[in-house]
């Protein structure tokens, strides 16, 4: 890089970032601000500063590092990557008007000196579009990972009873899990009575109930009960209405009332203690 810009840049830091974070805030998304206290944007801009006049210095091994911790950093944050590649083409001008108002770059070196911020500017931006995407699929691959772990749990409650809460949408590749965590569970747990609680699912129509048979029948082969609880007004009026037959296994339409019927199934049930609170 040229050590003019390197040179003008050092010795002017505090006015540059301070510039560049008022910019930056005045066109910034309003979403970016939202997620984070001015504490955080500032320190996290300053961060990205440093960044930039480490890539300037040259210490490249120290450079990648703080690219990856920045990247990884943003990422948490929630900013898009348009917003960091603007931020460093806005850095890019301040730095080149300022250095215009200076006299620094004049008609006699103009020229040339678009062509050095050009030479530094695009390198620093296509590291930071590759190292971004990288640490955004990385995060993400994690995400779900973690939430496959998380989805569709198998939880036993009493002794050969157990409950999986199911939220949220249910797709195909959720449905296998779900099919999978089952089938495991149902084992691991040596239980007799699986409760498939839906109070969480929004919508059930033809593929999720499809789904929902398919796992029953899963669990049936395996030699134990499936019954089907969480049963809303709108539900079930939406699988009468489609037609959906549900008559291979029992259904309740709360938990607590699905809990009692598996007792019974296990030869058990609550009774009131008398005396107690």
């Amino acid at each position: 890089m040229n050590r003019v810009i390197a040179n003008y840049i050092q010795e002017h830091k505090q006015e540059i970032l301070k510039e560049w974070i008022q910019t930056t805030k005045e066109t910034a998304d309003d979403r970016v601000l939202r997620v984070v206290s001015d504490e955080v944007f500032t320190s996290t801009s300053s961060e990205f500063i440093d960044l930039i006049i480490t890539n300037i210095k040259g210490l490249k091994e120290d450079y990648n590092n703080k690219l990856t911790d920045f990247a990884e950093k943003v990422v948490r944050l929630g900013w898009p990557l348009t917003f960091v590649t603007r931020g460093l083409h806005t850095f890019g001008q301040i730095v080149f008007h300022r250095m215009e108002e200076s006299g620094t770059v004049n008609r006699d070196n103009q020229m040339d000196m678009v062509h050095q911020f050009d030479e530094w500017i695009t390198p620093m931006n296509n590291e930071i579009v590759s190292i971004y995407s990288a640490t955004w699929e990385k995060t993400v691959s994690l995400q779900k990972i973690a939430l496959q772990e998380l989805s569709a749990p198998l939880i036993p409650v009493f002794e050969k009873i157990s409950v999986m809460p199911l939220v949220g949408t249910i797709d195909t590749e959720r449905a296998k899990q779900i099919m999978e965590n089952l089938l495991n569970g149902a084992v691991k747990h040596n239980a007799e009575v699986v409760l498939i609680d839906i109070t969480g699912v929004p919508v059930v129509d033809t593929m999720v109930a499809h789904h929902i048979i398919q796992a029953a029948e899963a669990v049936r082969l395996i030699g134990a009960k499936c019954m089907l609880v969480g049963i809303r007004p709108e539900i079930a009026q939406t699988i009468v209405n489609l037609g959906i037959n549900l008559n291979q296994f029992t259904t309740k339409s709360t938990l607590q009332k699905g809990i009692e019927a598996a007792l019974e199934l296990t030869s058990r049930k609550i009774i009131k203690v008398e005396g107690a609170m």
